[in-house]
């Protein structure tokens, strides 16, 4: 028969130093807080799914460096990444997933299709969706649950319109990528553009992701002779249509949907001389508000040769920002809790945990932020600080 050790069989020294460590044990060990991501990591949109990644990851190692206390309980945060290879019906599984198998707190999505597709069950689950596309229907459908990480992208579209038909002309050919996003941004922009002056000469969706030669498809566009062409999905395929359509003739401008950046489309096609006349995000490393710049700093050390994207900085912060809701809520598990401490955990983060200036969660739970773009001139970029869309709109 074996012998039981118990705590009141012990000496009293030895009982209470016992007790000691056990009550020492329980201080320091950690629960984790697990915040999952669906997104690309293959395929075309590999570049975009890893940056978001990256961004995420950052901030995770900046919280995991200190105590983090919610609730009286120390954690750590884990990212828990799930490769969907931008296809909405695998990020419905993947997100089934990492909510019943890994139990996240919250799931992150960067890409329209995903979004929408987590959107018809994440209520239900509990589960707060971080969805980073700038699409403004992903708030307006009222889901009570999700958060619209980067700014509405309808703030850019008077400053493209403005910029590239004022220097080029006004025909423009549209040769968006064919996923929702695309679709999207092109029907919030055929209109204002045609509102002023514009007339739009031709319209051609392309696979962006599927595909890495797009000759058949421009020289379909240019046969239409526009002054301006209207382009985006991920950076690299962007960038190999830019650079297709020159090699095919085109001297006009580009509208580049905000999804793709500039200096990473620059890196694919050669330089920015290939990009001459485009408007699109201003690159976060050329960002000169302090901000931008700490931050910048600070990812270059952790991976040198590299600069931050802006999805990696909107990322980085919807991180720090929910960790933050969720101390202010005292929960890590109450979605709805933490969903309502957001515009507050946004407003009270600090500036280093924000080089995007974000100002809050509207009602909608779409954040607030400063526009802004820049324009290919020369060869060089150059800043547009448009301050104030948010408030005319």
């Amino acid at each position: 028969m074996k012998r039981r050790t118990c705590l009141t069989s012990l000496p009293f020294g030895l009982s209470v130093l016992a007790a000691l460590g056990a009550a020492s044990a329980g201080a320091h060990a950690q629960d984790t807080i697990k915040i999952g991501f669906s997104g690309p990591l293959s395929g075309g949109a590999a570049l975009y799914g890893k940056n978001v990644l990256s961004g995420m990851e950052m901030a995770a190692a900046e919280i995991n460096a200190k105590p983090l206390e919610i609730g009286g309980k120390r954690y750590k945060v884990e990212i828990v990444p799930l490769d969907d290879k931008y296809n909405p019906s695998e990020t419905g599984i993947n997100v089934q997933r990492l909510v019943q198998q890994h139990k996240t707190a919250a799931v992150l999505v960067p890409h329209s299709g995903g979004v929408f597709a987590v959107q018809a069950f994440n209520e239900k689950s509990k589960v707060l969706l971080l969805a980073y596309t700038s699409l403004p229907q992903v708030t307006e459908r009222g889901n009570k649950l999700t958060i619209r990480i980067p700014p509405d992208y309808t703030t850019y579209i008077p400053a493209f319109v403005k910029a590239e038909m004022g220097r080029y002309g006004k025909n423009v050919a549209l040769a968006q990528g064919d996923h929702d996003y695309g679709k999207a941004w092109a029907a919030s922009f055929k209109p204002a553009w045609e509102a002023a002056g514009g007339k739009v000469v031709a319209e051609n969706p392309m696979s962006y992701n599927k595909a890495a030669d797009f000759y058949s498809g421009m020289s379909r566009v240019i046969q239409a002779k526009p002054d301006v062409l209207f382009i985006g999905g991920a950076s690299e395929p962007t960038a190999l249509v830019a650079k297709q359509a020159r090699e095919l003739g085109f001297k006009g401008g580009f509208i580049v949907l905000d999804q793709a950046k500039l200096d990473e489309m620059a890196r694919v096609a050669g330089g920015y001389a290939a990009l001459e006349g485009a408007v699109g995000v201003m690159p976060l490393a050329l960002d000169e508000r302090p901000e931008a710049v700490s931050f910048t700093g600070r990812y270059r050390k952790l991976n040198p040769g590299k600069d931050p994207s802006t999805e990696i900085s909107l990322n980085y912060s919807a991180v720090h920002a929910t960790i933050a809701a969720m101390k202010l809520a005292g929960t890590t598990t109450d979605a709805a809790a933490i969903r309502a401490q957001m515009d507050k955990a946004y407003r009270t983060l600090p500036a280093e945990f924000n080089p995007n200036d974000v100002d809050g969660i509207d009602a909608k739970g779409g954040t607030i932020a400063n526009t802004i773009i820049a324009t290919v001139e020369n060869g060089k970029l150059k800043g547009q600080f448009l301050r104030a869309l948010n408030a005319e709109k």
